[in-house]
């Protein structure tokens, strides 16, 4: 169960990273998402995966618009990637990306792949996974937008696969209040510092 007293502190923090981020100007959004991605492509090329999950930013998320073209521009011909479709209780299905026309209309404002839905287990398939975070802390630590969504999709992953958070400069906080059963990611990337591995 949660600890209730953590609460107070996550949703302050969550809010202040968010309004921070809706004034981030357009021109420093499109630079931000240029270098997040450029060092996202890096680490793609490094790690290899055939299946990697990802995401459809929204807003002023990290990575941008184009993230979920540039991620099918990172895989091998026979790669593939797997976005996230939301089911009424807030957690992920997932479906393959077949370019931008293929993105539909999703609640709360997300755009989200119209393919043939893989079941909430599918992410367990992916040998590499980029997330959408408000906050990372140095433990690895992630805080998210509260509706629970990437902490079920993340207890599927296997503990080896890599998981790697996008964010703003600026988003790297000293702590984020976690669970114990809370999975935390392997990398974060930042426009300021690149990639930063975190320890396991």
């Amino acid at each position: 169960m949660p600890d209730l007293s953590e609460l107070p502190r996550k949703a302050t923090l969550r809010a202040a990273l968010l309004n921070r981020r809706r004034a981030l100007p357009a021109p420093s959004l499109e630079d931000a998402a240029t270098r997040v991605v450029a060092e996202l492509a890096a680490l793609v090329r490094q790690v290899g995966p055939h299946c990697l999950a990802g995401y459809v930013p929204v807003g002023a998320e990290p990575g941008g618009p184009g993230l979920a073209d540039a991620l099918a521009d990172m895989m091998s011909e026979e790669g593939r990637v797997l976005l996230p479709v939301m089911l009424p209780d807030l957690d992920l299905d997932w479906a393959v990306y077949h370019g931008p026309y293929s993105l539909t209309p999703g609640p709360h404002g997300l755009r989200e792949p119209s393919g043939r839905r893989l079941g909430p287990e599918a992410i367990a398939t992916a040998e590499m996974v980029v997330v959408p975070a408000v906050a990372v802390d140095r433990r690895g630590a992630r805080l998210g937008r509260g509706g629970g969504s990437y902490d079920r999709a993340l207890a599927r992953v296997a503990p080896q696969t890599l998981v790697v958070a996008l964010l703003h400069d600026g988003e790297v906080v000293d702590e984020v209040p976690d669970e114990p059963h809370d999975r935390r990611v392997g990398a974060l990337i930042t426009p300021g510092d690149g990639l930063v591995m975190l320890p396991a």
